[in-house]
């Protein structure tokens, strides 16, 4: 009796620290719940693989398949009908019986609880570094974050696709990350390549040669069109001027820019130029770039080249 007692007592003040982090992270602005596992699926896992039982950090765990609104993000419960199966675990746990693994999906370095959420919550709260999970791996090209929204996954997946689309990271081994921050903006850099392959094969010197292929026309837009711009914002120091925003943000902004210059001026005004002036004209006001630096600082969201 004295055991389950004080099992009891420990998982009500773990739902009090939970209410606790919760009101912290509402007035942070910062979430507290456990990813879904449902949301990997905008990351277009490739293949899955059974791993078997492993040791694994409990501090990797950063959601779950089925129980995602029930604990927050530090695996605390959230609700009292969770009580008793988290003392018997706790009970258990105290008694030294040996309770059997978890199982768990692997993203990247990261796990989501199929079976054993108690078990995860009970390990959690008692500071457990390690535990033992059945462990199956979903293979992606960008692993998920324990601070990722809904919104960064779609990205995730989104850039997943690009590249597959693209072969970037293998036509230029070694380029660099092209992140935005708001989703559907990789469609608009394919038609980039699909525009820049179509004028590279009606350049009078191509006259009698074969087509460009696809792979010509990604690294031909990659180095000319892109990290000419990407140079620009580096050699302007424009980064600074966009808080929040990334070289992908830009590079899109400063294309549209510069086609509507080039209209208005009736010739190509060059990427130099346009960055310059789309900095010129459209940068937030200081007064409003320092509002936004503090509110990134706050969520720690905050980058050097932010």
């Amino acid at each position: 009796m004295q055991v389950h007692d004080q099992a009891r007592h420990e998982v009500e003040r773990a739902r009090h620290l939970s209410d606790l982090r919760d009101l912290l992270a509402l007035v942070r602005r910062q979430p507290n719940e456990l990813l879904p596992f449902d949301w990997v699926r905008h990351l277009c896992p490739e293949s899955e693989r059974a791993l078997g039982v492993q040791t694994i950090e409990v501090e990797d765990i950063i959601g779950s398949v089925d129980r995602y609104r029930e604990f927050d993000r530090h695996y605390l419960p959230k609700e009292p009908h969770l009580d008793e199966r988290w003392i018997g675990v706790r009970a258990a746990q105290l008694q030294g019986r040996e309770l059997p693994p978890i199982q768990v999906y692997k993203v990247g370095d990261k796990y989501f609880v199929k079976d054993g959420n108690h078990r995860t919550s009970v390990a959690r709260r008692q500071g457990q570094k390690y535990i033992e999970a059945d462990v199956i791996e979903l293979s992606v090209a960008f692993a998920p974050d324990e601070n990722d929204t809904l919104r960064d996954l779609i990205i995730k997946g989104e850039y997943a696709r690009f590249l597959r689309n693209t072969r970037l990271h293998e036509i230029v081994p070694h380029h660099r990350p092209i992140c935005f921050t708001t989703p559907g903006r990789y469609e608009k850099l394919l038609e980039h390549i699909r525009t820049r392959q179509y004028f590279m094969d009606r350049k009078p010197e191509r006259a009698g040669m074969p087509p460009v292929t696809w792979e010509e026309a990604v690294e031909s837009w990659y180095r000319r069109l892109y990290l000419r711009v990407v140079e620009n914002l580096e050699t302007h120091d424009v980064m600074r001027r966009f808080p929040g925003r990334t070289e992908a943000d830009l590079y899109l902004w400063i294309m549209d820019h510069r086609y509507f210059l080039s209209q208005r001026d009736g010739h190509d005004v060059g990427s130099e130029e346009a960055t310059m002036d789309f900095s010129a004209r459209h940068a937030p006001p200081v007064y409003k770039r320092v509002g936004q630096r503090v509110r990134l600082l706050l969520r720690g969201q905050l980058r050097p080249t932010m």
